[in-house]
């Protein structure tokens, strides 16, 4: 069974590391390299790191960053940001990162992300759905949130994992930045659409909010980016991460509610 997953998320604008509010006002919070080295002594579970100006400026993924950020990094890596090619996908697991992230490109070609799989494995190929409120429903919307798709998240993430994804991110525009939960009801429509590990992100902003999302999806991975560069209320940067003992508490309170919702063993049934 999948152990939960508690992932920093990393936003790269320009030369540094930001954190944005609902995909806007970037703040800067400082240098990608530095952050993975504290990661590193944290032991977190895993890194996603986001390029969130290549699709919007029509280039490549930064090679070179990628290759100094896989070579500093002790976790398993996720980066993302202007892949759209099996090509580029090859290319950056070669270079030492077990996840490649894609956006824009599995929305607007989805056979891609058939092909990715085959040449690198459903394993390394994750799709990253930015997804924000539509009147009463969901709408995923690419481009940094600027354009519209008319697709529904649990319908297309059902459609990826037909086509071999590996991963399901949903990331919440709504909830970004704002550090007040995580949209579970979102959360619960892509759950019930894929058997496909999932990553929820947007709107974590305190341990508590990880907690109560492992006890409604289970092994679901926890990601955040405010939760883990901002601390206090006046959001001082400081690149944090729970404690062994605070992350071992976290995913102990979710095992034993596995083992609550347990059927007994029918020697023990009165």
């Amino acid at each position: 069974m999948l152990r939960p997953r508690i992932i920093p998320c990393l936003l790269i604008h320009g030369a540094g590391l930001v954190k944005t509010v609902k995909f806007s006002s970037p703040k800067y919070v400082g240098d990608p390299i530095n952050a993975v080295r504290i990661f590193n002594e944290k032991e977190v579970d895993e890194l996603m790191v986001l390029d969130i100006d290549a699709t919007a400026q029509q280039r490549e993924p930064d090679y070179a960053r990628i290759r100094a950020l896989a070579a500093e990094c002790r976790m398993p890596l996720c980066y993302g940001g202007g892949v759209k090619s099996v090509e580029q996908v090859e290319r950056i697991v070669s270079l030492g990162v077990e996840k490649v992230a894609i956006s824009s490109a599995a929305v607007e070609r989805p056979e891609l992300v058939a092909r990715m799989a085959e040449v690198v494995g459903s394993q390394s190929v994750v799709a990253v759905l930015d997804v924000r409120k539509s009147g009463n429903d969901y709408e995923i919307c690419t481009h940094n949130g600027t354009r519209a798709t008319r697709k529904h998240p649990a319908e297309f993430a059902s459609r990826l994992e037909g086509l071999g994804v590996g991963e399901i991110v949903v990331n919440s525009i709504d909830n970004d930045g704002v550090m007040k939960g995580y949209d579970t009801g979102l959360i619960s429509a892509v759950r019930q659409a894929v058997t496909v590990p999932l990553t929820a992100l947007g709107g974590a902003g305190t341990l508590e909010h990880i907690g109560a999302l492992m006890r409604d999806f289970g092994s679901v991975g926890a990601a955040a980016g405010s939760l883990f560069v901002f601390k206090g209320v006046y959001r001082a940067v400081l690149i944090n991460y729970p404690s062994r003992a605070d992350k071992d508490a976290l995913i102990a309170r979710y095992y034993r509610g596995l083992e609550r919702m347990a059927p007994m063993p029918a020697a023990s049934r009165r």
